[in-house]
């Protein structure tokens, strides 16, 4: 697949010392720079991505469902991409972000189980034929989307049945975490806190080990995920996944 021109890509962090990991990482390995943004702190958002290759919107501690200003400027801007049919990502409230922007609920799981740790997801039909997916992923949340109207059903997971979909021909969410660098679950784990006790949550060790099991499972998704995302047949490939 040949990828857009080499413009920047634009990347929206949710709080101060946050960075885009390995997808910035691979981002600019493929040639495209790094244009980022924090609206939380100040940060505007362009009026059209004309100028961008794309724009990832990453995760952070907040939740979608939140009454802050940054926050609905982030979801009302998310008509950018949608009608410009840029390539757009969310990623783990990003994505919840763009399902309330569809018009989907957000909302913890009924029994208050989270997904702190790594767990098993499988792809649908639909995502299998669009590329292969890792059977385990690192996740970091207490909320999970609702299925938007008309978008495409990518992969699953037990507690959080909707683990990542398609809109149209150039949107994405993904509910899980494809960026992690060893740095960052370093800081991630070294938070913890309290959070791990929550139920369904794992402990330090066990992302340490899931880390070492699985993340090169990660590694090798993210790769072929790019070159989907930012490929030129995207928009046939979604079609015929449908």
């Amino acid at each position: 697949m040949t990828s857009t021109a080499k413009r920047p890509i634009l990347i929206v962090l949710h709080q101060e010392h946050s960075t885009p990991g390995r997808i910035g990482l691979r981002l600019q390995a493929r040639g495209h720079g790094l244009d980022i943004r924090r609206p939380r702190f100040g940060d505007c958002l362009p009026d059209s991505l004309a100028g961008h290759a794309g724009a990832v919107v990453f995760g952070g501690p907040m939740s979608a469902n939140d009454n802050e200003d940054y926050l609905r400027r982030e979801t009302e801007w998310m008509e950018v991409p949608l009608v410009e049919n840029a390539p757009f990502l969310g990623v783990c409230l990003g994505a919840q972000l763009l399902a309330r922007y569809l018009g989907a609920a957000v909302q913890p799981d009924p029994q208050g189980r989270v997904e702190i740790g790594y767990y098993p997801i499988a792809p649908t039909d639909a995502g299998r034929r669009l590329v292969a997916w890792p059977d385990t992923v690192h996740q970091f949340h207490r909320e999970g989307f609702e299925l938007p109207a008309d978008a495409t059903l990518l992969a699953t997971g037990e507690v959080f049945p909707n683990q990542a979909f398609a809109y149209g021909a150039c949107a994405f969410a993904l509910q899980f975490h494809i960026e992690l660098t060893m740095a960052m679950v370093g800081r991630w784990t070294g938070r913890i806190g309290e959070r791990a006790r929550l139920p369904g949550a794992q402990a330090t060790a066990e992302h340490l080990a899931g880390r070492a099991l699985h993340d090169w499972k990660t590694a090798t998704f993210l790769e072929s995920f790019l070159d989907l995302w930012l490929g030129t047949d995207r928009r046939e490939l979604l079609t015929a996944a449908e």
